[in-house]
């Protein structure tokens, strides 16, 4: 993500018609994909325990669906934030901008609403299946309207600011690649839905390497048809976006998310993340703080270098800066947090003293 921004923000000139300028984009098609894979993957957590506690399904569905609600919250609070940073020159449809925090809380609403859909009508002594059936289901058909969604099929009738939720129109009259809608960015979240679910079963608990093993095996297994199914002289679809519509670019991210996920359990089990200090491990324990504030110094008022102005290795000197400001920052917020947490708790201590 840092280097995707970075590079995007400030290289110029020859720099941006460069093929590393074309790489570090493509590298850049994983990360919204992966964080709403994760979303999904966090989703199917939740809502197993929730389960597992004896909750009725409208119960989990208010808990899960309210936590949407909020993340899509901070997402409209962001947009309002940026607008007032970039008050003067940014347009006012910028605060309705469908953004990647808006396409996490609108994903976890749906997961929460089709969970709820599930545990109300069905009785079933595999409940984990029925959902993960669903999940995949569901990212199936949103993968596969994607490219309809986005040309014939258009919601039209829909205010702009309603059907950019859909397909991403804002107020341009067309489907914009920069924007988040439920299709085709829901999908992915839906597909992490599937994949939690399946990790918390007895069995992939019961055998955890060779399940992520499996896992990533299965994912270099995607790659391959969906290239395969890309090459075909004869396409399902008149016309199709590869890189944002294609169902088949679809199957190659999902299998590329699950080759990640494998060589996330190893580094964690066997590599670095059992060394001590993992500086992967501590972003990711702050990744919506330092999303939100990183935005400012890459491509606010704020940044820390002119943009579409400088050469690759001025920029990767800020890419430096940024990943290491952002790290600094993640500790800072984990080292209030625990201090809070331990204020709060010697604060109690004396209360329950008292109460005896």
């Amino acid at each position: 993500m840092f280097q995707t921004h970075c590079y995007d923000s400030w290289l110029g000139g020859a720099a941006r018609q460069s093929k590393f300028f074309m790489w570090s984009q493509v590298l850049g098609t994983l990360p919204a994909p992966l964080f709403l894979f994760l979303a999904g993957i966090s989703f199917a957590i939740v809502t197993d325990k929730l389960r597992l506690k004896g909750l009725a399904a409208g119960q989990i569905a208010r808990t899960t669906i309210r936590r949407g609600a909020e993340i899509l919250a901070l997402g409209l609070l962001f947009r309002l934030q940026e607008f007032a940073v970039s008050w003067g020159w940014a347009p006012g449809s910028d605060l309705l901008r469908v953004d990647i925090l808006n396409a996490i809380g609108i994903s976890m609403m749906l997961m929460g609403l089709g969970c709820w859909m599930v545990l109300s009508l069905t009785q079933t002594s595999r409940p984990r299946l029925i959902l993960g059936l669903m999940a995949v289901g569901v990212a199936a058909i949103i993968s596969l309207l994607s490219p309809l969604i986005w040309t014939t099929w258009r919601p039209r009738w829909l205010p702009w600011p309603l059907e950019s939720y859909i397909n991403g129109v804002h107020n341009l009259n067309e489907p914009q690649s920069w924007l988040f809608p439920i299709f085709p960015w829901s999908a992915f979240a839906f597909v992490g839905l599937a994949v939690g679910l399946f990790l918390l079963s007895d069995g992939a608990r019961k055998h955890e390497a060779r399940t992520f093993a499996l896992a990533g095996a299965a994912g270099v297994g995607l790659i391959y048809p969906g290239r395969w199914l890309n090459a075909r002289p004869v396409q399902l679809y008149a016309a199709i976006d590869f890189w944002h519509t294609s169902p088949n670019f679809f199957l190659i991210r999902i299998g590329w998310l699950l080759a990640i996920s494998t060589g996330a359990y190893a580094w964690c089990r066997w590599g670095p993340g059992q060394r001590g200090f993992s500086p992967l491990i501590q972003l990711g324990q702050t990744s919506l703080l330092v999303y939100w504030v990183h935005i400012e110094f890459v491509y606010g008022r704020i940044s820390i270098l002119p943009k579409h102005a400088v050469d690759i290795p001025t920029a990767s000197l800020g890419l430096v800066a940024i990943f290491f400001f952002m790290l600094g920052l993640s500790l800072l917020r984990t080292e209030l947090k625990g201090r809070r947490v331990g204020a709060l708790g010697w604060f109690r201590k004396p209360l329950k003293a008292t109460s005896n």
